[in-house]
Parts: structure tokens; sequence; C-alpha cells
């Protein structure tokens, strides 16, 4: 069952694949601060960086400004949303904040929680 999103929710998984669609990474990721901003980011993977696309986007975050997060949203193949670590959005935002996971389609398959 493909879990039903309010409009903002679905503007994450829609930036996050957007990031994935425009560099080809492997992830794309975006994430809501407490303040209604987002972040959209890209798994970067470099000789010298490797950095997971939520990882990523919480920095943004945390560079910004971001004192907290409301919801993140990663899109990638499903062998990749498993290995999806949660931690550093939990440092930021705290426990049970959702993270929609969805195929590089766009349909959500899981709301993991923080």
């Amino acid at each position: 069952m493909t879990p039903e999103l309010d409009a903002e929710d679905a503007k994450l998984v829609t930036l996050a694949r957007a990031s994935r669609a425009r560099t080809g990474a492997r992830q794309g990721a975006a994430v809501r601060d407490l303040d209604g901003r987002t972040y959209a980011a890209a798994t970067v993977a470099l000789d010298a960086l490797a950095v997971d696309a939520l990882d990523l986007a919480v920095a943004m975050a945390v560079s910004s400004g971001a004192k907290g997060l409301e919801a993140g949203a990663v899109v990638a193949e499903a062998e990749q949303l498993e290995t999806v670590s949660l931690e550093a959005l939990t440092e930021l935002a705290g426990a049970d904040r959702p993270v929609y996971t969805a195929g590089p389609d766009g349909t959500v398959t899981s709301v993991r929680h923080s």
C-alpha cells in the first residue's frame, strides 16, 4: 500500500527524484527544515569524497542554519534504499520524523522514522 502524502511531503519526493535524475546519481534526497525551507542533494561519488544523498541534504540544511528538520525523502533503486542511514537526520531532527523512500519513478515504497 502506497502511503498518502500531503503536498509538502510530495514536494520532498519530487525534489529528491529531480536531484537524482539531473546528476545520474545512485540516490537523490531532500529534507525540509522547521521553517519550511527545503534542501535537495544527490549522492557524491568521487575518489576523494563519498557522501550519501540524505547525509548531504542534512549537511546543506545545517550549513544554512537549520535548527531542526520536519521530514526527508530518498529516491533510489530498491536495493540502495535498504542501506540508507538516518543517523545524521536523526541527530538534527530528533526522533520520529518521517523519511519517505521511493523508487526512481517517485512511487513511495515506505516511510521510515528517524
